[in-house]
Formats: C-alpha cells, structure tokens, sequence
C-alpha cells in the first residue's frame, strides 16, 4: 500500500484551540484556512509559496490532546483493512475518511489523496516534520512490528539511542515517524517534532511566541505550547531529518 502524503495533525482542548492555532501559524510560517466541521473543529496549516499544506490542527472535545497521523491514499478502504488485518481497530468509517486505532491505541486516519506532492519549506530555520509515537515499554516492540507493515514502502531503522525508532518515509512526503519507548507504563500518546538548524534560536523565537520551556534531553529541547500540548525542537537537519554526521 503506497502513502501519497502525510498531515501532522496538532490536537488541543477546544478552550485552548485558538490559541493553540495562532502559536503554531506562527511558529511554522503558515496562515489559518477557515475552520471546517461540524463545530469547526478542523484548520489547516496553509504554507507560503504555493506549497502542499502537511499539517493541520483538531479541537479534541475531551483530554489534554496531543498529535496524529493521516495517511493519504488512493484506496482508504484497501489501507483500512490492512492495519486491521495487521491488528488495528476502526474507530470510525466517515465514508471517505476512516478513523482507526493503532493495536496500542494511537488514533490515525486515512484519507484520499488529492494529488498533494509539494513539500512545504523550512521558516526560519526550522522544520515541522515528525511526529513521535511515545510508548509504553510493553507496546514498544509489536508497535514497531505494526507501523514497519503497514507502511512497508517506508524504511524502518533503528535510532540513534536504543529506546528510539524510526520510520522514514518515501523522499518527497513531509513527515516522518518516531517510535519512542518511554522509561514506564502508561498509556500510548504522541507528540510533534521540528527539525531545527538552531535550536536555540528556534526556542528563542517560539517562547516569543509564547511557548514556554520544559526540559533539556540529550539532543532535543522539550517545549510547551501556549495551549499546554508539549513537543520537541530536535537537532536534525529541517532538509533530510537526519542528525548530524548520518546519525538518525
């Protein structure tokens, strides 16, 4: 099953939705669409220069949020039933949208592909373009197992530190995958990464945004955005998403 485009989806609280949507406008050079929906719980991420737009942002009417994956395909029914057979769940059929459950309960879509192939640029030296799959240590493995199945068009390799892996997508689609297996037991979640040239300079600017920060790791910042959703500036380069000297 061939991935024609990736969307970065960033979920916040619907009290804090539009907040969460002007920090992230700002933060990767895009503008607003006019939200969409039922209760206009959908914007998209519209990206300078005529550029496909890769991310989009989603009210979540419970929870703190997070983030997830759509995959856009040419058969949405064809690549449903495949995570299914591979172990995921249906969480909604929307008709030409299904909404599934990954086997360790990370929500993602599929969605036709509507001939999107222009990756957006890098602003300012940063680049939104990767979302990281956090798990607990007894789904780390199978979850692994699950993604590198059904996206066997991507390449699956293991990352630079042993609890980290990832799934690199086709050159040209605009997001990537990172399995992370986190230090206990909790439930699954996600969360957004940028590629950053600089990251000082990146978390200069998203804290006068109004991002704040969290904590230092080893070769990432962890940040929080003014609606409270955390997420990472990564030292990776926003061109390949690649770490210096080849590391992953």
């Amino acid at each position: 099953m061939t991935t024609r485009w990736t969307y970065a989806f960033v979920d916040r609280p619907v009290a804090r939705f539009a907040q969460a949507c002007d920090f992230w406008a700002g933060a990767t050079g895009t503008r607003l669409s006019e939200p969409r929906g039922e209760r206009r719980e959908f914007v998209t991420l519209v990206p300078p220069g005529g550029a496909d737009a890769c991310v989009k942002a989603q009210a979540v009417a419970s929870g703190p949020g997070g983030a997830h994956l759509d995959f856009c395909v040419d058969d949405v029914r064809k690549f449903a039933k495949a995570a299914q057979a591979l172990g995921a769940h249906v969480v909604a059929d929307q008709g030409t949208l299904v909404v599934l459950s990954s086997p360790a309960g990370q929500l993602f879509c599929a969605d036709p592909w509507r001939g999107q192939s222009t990756r957006p640029p890098v602003i300012r030296g940063s680049r939104l373009d990767q979302v990281c799959l956090d798990l607990p240590p007894s789904l780390h493995e199978a979850e692994v197992a699950f993604w590198a199945a059904l996206l066997p068009d991507w390449e699956s390799l293991p990352g630079a530190l042993p609890e980290f892996h990832v799934l690199k997508p086709p050159a040209g689609l605009p997001v990537r995958i990172l399995l992370q297996r986190l230090g206990e037991e909790r439930p699954a979640a996600a969360h957004l990464d940028l590629a950053c040239a600089d990251i000082e300079a990146t978390r200069a600017e998203h804290e006068r945004l109004g991002a704040e920060f969290v904590a230092e790791g080893r070769r990432w910042t962890v940040m929080r955005d003014p609606a409270g959703g955390l997420y990472c500036l990564t030292g990776r380069d926003p061109e390949t998403g690649g770490l210096p000297s080849g590391r992953r």
